[in-house]
């Protein structure tokens, strides 16, 4: 998430909706991570998550270069593929993303947080990715 520090701390939360196959997909990882307060914690300490470094020395591991791709570059290509292809709106999208509009008066006016908006997004996007698993040959 694009904050600083003490926003994360003591700003207002971040709300992520969840689409059904993603709350599946926590429920069955829920006996492995148990009941803290963090899903994807640190392996060195647990009361902070996991960082940007631990998502790509993964992708690391399984043999992608860092040419190739980045545990950021996925926030990249979901933000492209959700307005082009999906047909998304930008300002929900941006919401998503935990971007904060660019200029200082919008920030100081617009509240919007799109959930429903979000909410339809990220089951959409859910849906899209089965689509395209279920198109891969086995």
């Amino acid at each position: 998430m694009k904050r600083e520090k003490v926003g994360k701390l003591y700003g207002k939360p971040h709300l992520v909706p969840l689409a059904r196959q993603a709350v599946a997909i926590f429920e069955e990882l829920q006996p492995v991570t148990g009941r803290g307060v963090m899903v994807f914690r640190g392996e060195r300490t647990h009361a902070r998550p996991m960082s940007d470094a631990a998502i790509n020395a993964a992708l690391r591991a399984m043999g992608f270069s860092a040419e190739e791709v980045t545990g950021h570059g996925f926030r990249a290509t979901a933000r492209t593929m959700l307005v082009e292809r999906l047909g998304m709106s930008e300002s929900a999208v941006e919401a998503q993303l935990a971007h904060s509009v660019k200029d200082s008066l919008g920030r100081a006016y617009n509240r919007t947080e799109f959930m429903a908006e979000r909410l339809a997004m990220m089951q959409r996007w859910a849906d899209y990715l089965d689509e395209l698993r279920s198109a891969v040959p086995a």
